[in-house]
């Protein structure tokens, strides 16, 4: 899939855990969109967790091979694809947005800013992905916008809604959302969305102080997993 649109693989090593990353660039001259994959195969059922979180249906890889632009990098979650002595459980579990995956994810994408030679940063993020872009972008001063696919915006807020364990060792984007409020943000909900409810978006938004920043689209059609690629009619610009 990815060798059809020129994609190149690499490893890329952090301080906490090696990262799998595939990128094409075409035009050193535009900004790097960063693609960042969602939770994978983090769970078997809903009380069981899985050994290996790499994505059975990588949705984030699969709209970065579709996406037109030019310059796309990707980054796999930590333990996806690869894995490393600190691949445990907790990391795609209560830990999955925790400090450390931040900063292990933040430093990827200052090392492939640097080897492709890009002024600024543009971040989609699917699912958990989503959550990731937003906490990201609080702790860099290059990222020109945001777009989150079905994401997961607020983590106390889900779990709630699920009921389902709180994810203790994790930042929550909520809690950042007026710092990054001055970037410019599209956040993609599905119609058909039972995973990720339409008031954890809101509920961002209501949090954020520029609403005018802030643009909330509903795909009526599109699932958690499926129907998000006419999203590329507004996120090629």
């Amino acid at each position: 899939m990815t060798q059809k649109v020129h994609f190149q693989s690499k490893d890329i090593n952090t301080d906490y855990f090696n990262l799998r990353v595939y990128v094409k660039i075409k035009d050193k001259n535009l900004p790097l969109k960063v693609y960042i994959e969602g939770d994978g195969f983090a769970w078997i059922d809903r009380h069981t967790l899985s050994s290996n979180p790499t994505p059975v249906n990588p949705v984030a890889l699969k709209l970065a091979t579709m996406d037109t632009y030019e310059n796309i990098a990707y980054i796999a979650r930590p333990c996806q694809y690869i894995t490393n002595k600190n691949c445990t459980k907790e990391y795609w579990s209560h830990k999955r947005f925790s400090k450390e995956v931040i900063q292990s994810i933040n430093q990827a994408v200052s090392i492939l800013k640097k080897q492709t030679k890009s002024n600024q940063i543009k971040l989609v993020g699917f699912s958990g992905g989503g959550a990731i872009a937003a906490l990201l972008a609080a702790k860099r001063d290059d990222v020109k916008d945001i777009v989150t696919i079905a994401g997961n915006l607020n983590h106390e807020l889900l779990n709630k809604h699920h009921n389902t364990s709180p994810m203790s060792g994790s930042l929550n984007p909520v809690d950042i959302a007026s710092s990054i409020s001055h970037i410019k943000q599209i956040h993609y909900i599905g119609g058909k969305d039972t995973i990720i409810p339409r008031k954890i978006a809101y509920s961002f938004k209501e949090a954020s102080i520029n609403f005018t920043n802030i643009q909330i689209i509903d795909i009526p059609n599109a699932t958690h997993l499926n129907g998000w690629k006419v999203i590329f009619k507004n996120n090629n610009k």
